[in-house]
């Protein structure tokens, strides 16, 4: 028997229920109750601590929302379409102790909920793979290798990748807390350095890491070119703290719970996230919400007046809203129209969060102005995701998005073209705003990778091959498990 329900929606101006906290992104059963034994299971929507979905409710927070949350026994899985397209369709599964074992399941032994990431981290598990202990112990050298890392964090050049490593994938949250640290955040806003810590790791858990590009590293890279940014001169000595703050929490949370795919997949699948935001800025809309609701659940700024917290959240997703890549040229016009006015004024709070809307918007799409080495790993990631998500669109008989295509694309059009039409604009606006050492360097290795993949482009021409096999195409059989059910 299954039992399956939506996932929960908390409005933001209603305090996190008690039982949701109780263990992150999970909703817990009380170990005595028949939940197997309920004789239609979508009663369980009408009990005690249930939470509905409102596709109506725009002002939601939603708790592992790309899919539906569902307990199983231990006879099988039977999912239960709801309006959206089936590839969208993810498995919460209760990880029990003994999977070989067949019976009854006894009411003490039912589990609590596995939420979207969870149930992500344990998946080998359910593929067939015995689970791999997941502690890891790094020794002293790696530790102190990361710690000299860190101490040129404001470097450039700064090989996000290697960082990734020496942390043992926990780049983002290193990262994140040393920038908080250095900036005096935790002093100055009385900040609670274990709740810190909590909300770090509860970010850093929530981005997919089967995502080839937005993922944590990514959301890492991000928060380190936002930290270079406010490190510049005109910036440095007219933001505020709360200023900082923002910046770093929206660089970290941005992508937050990505799920691979973009707007255009889930309108044309119709997903929730569609409706619910009516097409407009659906995977920004998310990653805001999805980051109000980790602030509220780790108690991180509790100690705050409700009017500053509400502050807090408003301009957080103003920010991460701001990296909607179909606004650009309405960002990258009212940025050209203030230099050419010279009217911006960093004593002005307006005018300052203005100017942290476009350096996020820099921080995000930084890729091709950072080295070769690391830019042209960038490109890959991101084109891999970007043909990943035209397999699934063409196993589905969907319309391949534009980019998708790995027939028709390869890696140097697409950045060339991203080169010239989003990265370069922006950029050149940001060297005419804040022209320093760092805006020259940026723009720089921008005009020497924009050559190089023109360069690479030519070498395909006169080779005649113009597919990379480094992006063959996949079986869509053989794509990863998370990945074919978000």
């Amino acid at each position: 028997m299954e039992v399956c329900y939506q996932l929960p929606v908390l409005p933001l101006d209603r305090p996190v229920p008690k039982h949701v906290l109780s263990r992150r992104g999970a909703i817990s059963f009380s170990s005595s109750s028949s939940l197997f034994g309920c004789p239609d299971p979508r009663q369980l929507s009408q009990r005690r601590g249930a939470i509905s979905y409102d596709s109506s409710d725009q002002t939601a927070v939603y708790i592992r929302m790309l899919g539906d949350v569902r307990v199983r026994s231990r006879v099988g899985f039977e999912p239960e379409r709801r309006g959206s397209h089936p590839y969208l369709y993810i498995d919460f599964r209760i990880l029990h102790s003994c999977p070989e074992s067949v019976g009854p399941v006894c009411s003490r032994k039912v589990r609590r909920l596995l939420s979207f990431q969870r149930y992500l981290h344990c998946s080998r598990f359910f593929r067939g793979f015995p689970p791999q202990n997941p502690l890891y112990i790094l020794d002293d050298d790696y530790t102190g290798q990361a710690k000299c890392m860190l101490e040129k964090v404001g470097n450039w050049n700064f090989d996000i990748f290697l960082f990734d490593r020496l942390t043992n994938g926990n780049s983002l949250v290193s990262l994140s807390f040393h920038l908080f640290s250095c900036f005096g955040l935790i002093e100055f806003f009385h900040l609670d350095m274990v709740k810190l810590r909590r909300f770090l790791v509860m970010v850093q858990e929530d981005y997919h890491n089967q995502n080839p590009y937005h993922n944590a590293v990514h959301a890492a890279d991000v928060t380190q070119a936002m930290h270079c940014y406010l490190k510049e001169p005109k910036l440095c000595k007219s933001l505020t703290p709360w200023d900082i703050l923002l910046g770093l929490l929206a660089a970290a949370t941005h992508d937050l719970d990505h799920p691979g795919v973009n707007q255009s997949f889930l309108i044309k699948t119709n997903h929730y996230l569609a409706s619910l935001y009516k097409n407009t800025s659906v995977l920004e809309n998310h990653h805001w919400r999805s980051a109000v609701g980790l602030l509220r659940e780790s108690g991180l700024f509790a100690h705050l007046s409700a009017e500053d917290r509400l502050k807090m959240e408003s301009e957080l997703g103003s920010l991460i809203l701001a990296t909607d890549i179909s606004r650009q040229n309405e960002y990258l016009s009212q940025f050209r129209a203030h230099l050419d006015r010279e009217d911006l004024c960093l004593d002005d709070a307006g005018h300052r969060h203005f100017i942290l809307q476009m350096a996020l918007k820099c921080a995000d799409i930084c890729n091709p102005c950072r080295t070769w080495e690391l830019s042209k790993q960038w490109s890959e990631k991101v084109t891999q995701e970007f043909f990943h998500q035209g397999d699934i669109e063409k196993k589905y008989k969907l319309e391949v998005s534009p980019l998708c295509d790995r027939q028709l694309e390869t890696v140097a059009d697409i950045q060339i073209g991203f080169i010239t039409y989003v990265v370069e604009p922006l950029f050149v606006e940001w060297a005419r705003f804040t022209d320093t050492r760092l805006s020259q360097t940026m723009l720089g290795y921008l005009g020497l990778n924009k050559a190089g993949w023109k360069g690479m482009l030519q070498g395909q021409a006169v080779s005649g091959d113009d597919t990379d096999p480094a992006f063959e195409e996949n079986d869509p059989d053989t794509l990863p498990q998370e990945s074919r059910e978000l």
